[in-house]
């Protein structure tokens, strides 16, 4: 059984789960599905065509579902889905999609929003990211599983993100971040290899190894292009998945460039 307070107010055509609780002065709009056992704290605004999953909490002053922040938006029938087991703390902002990046913007399990996150339209984030307090997406980026934004980094649109990278705080990311990677600075470089999460996440020192030594032939050696760095990494190192995962990410058509180390040293 759900509880609504009564000073909540439920748009008629909101369907909400079971075991759904919504706190005082929060606004559920008519177009909104609310999971099983979801947990909406007081003055929270969830509108537009939001989808939220079970057992996600939702607290104070968050505003999700309304209109995106793109001047070419005109009211189009687009999409907020939020997956299951999420935590979205006070003030926290994210954007249904555009026509020019499929109409949805999609988030996936156990992630942790902190206070004052903006996820922007069309952005694409994994499972179990953590994007710390401000912490910033524009539009159409992507974020994959394991990564961790850190407070008020900021991400330019169209940027990827790679699985288990590590965003520093107050770092401005304009080019994509390879898996594993970690990138720190006013305009973030490319600093190394997100080693901390890679140890909490029980990856293998072989493994670790491996991918420091393939990370410095990518960006490091001095023949070839990087191209054919690549493909030579991936022959040396096909037993490894986490290479793996970086040379498939690299040779991806994006449309940003990638980030680079400051000096060879540095991986």
């Amino acid at each position: 059984m759900s509880a609504i307070h009564a000073t909540a107010v439920v748009e008629p055509g909101a369907r909400v789960g079971d075991n759904v609780t919504i706190g005082p002065y929060s606004v559920v709009g008519s177009d909104v599905e609310l999971g099983d056992g979801v947990r909406i704290h007081s003055h929270v605004v969830i509108a537009g065509r939001t989808r939220i999953g079970p057992n996600c909490e939702i607290f104070p002053f968050a505003v999700l579902g309304h209109r995106p922040q793109d001047l070419k938006y005109k009211g189009e029938p687009s999409e907020l889905l939020i997956g299951a087991n999420n935590v979205i703390r006070e003030h926290v902002t994210m954007h249904p999609g555009t026509t020019g990046g499929g109409m949805v913007t999609r988030i996936g399990d156990n992630n942790l929003f902190m206070v004052g996150v903006h996820v922007a339209h069309d952005c694409v984030i994994g499972n179990k990211v953590i994007m710390a307090n401000c912490a910033t997406l524009g539009g159409h980026v992507q974020v994959g599983d394991h990564s961790v934004l850190g407070g008020l980094s900021a991400v330019h649109q169209f940027v990827r993100i790679g699985k288990h990278a590590m965003v520093g705080g107050m770092s401005g990311v304009e080019n994509d971040l390879i898996p594993f990677g970690s990138a720190t600075g006013e305009r973030a470089r490319l600093s190394g290899l997100n080693i901390v999460g890679m140890k909490r996440r029980g990856f293998s020192r072989e493994e670790i190894h491996a991918l420091r030594a393939a990370f410095k032939l990518i960006f490091s050696a001095e023949e070839g292009t990087i191209a054919q760095r690549i493909e030579d990494v991936t022959k040396v190192y096909e037993e490894f998945p986490s290479v793996l995962e970086v040379c498939a990410f690299l040779k991806v058509d994006s449309a940003r460039a990638v980030l680079q180390p400051k000096s060879p040293d540095a991986l």
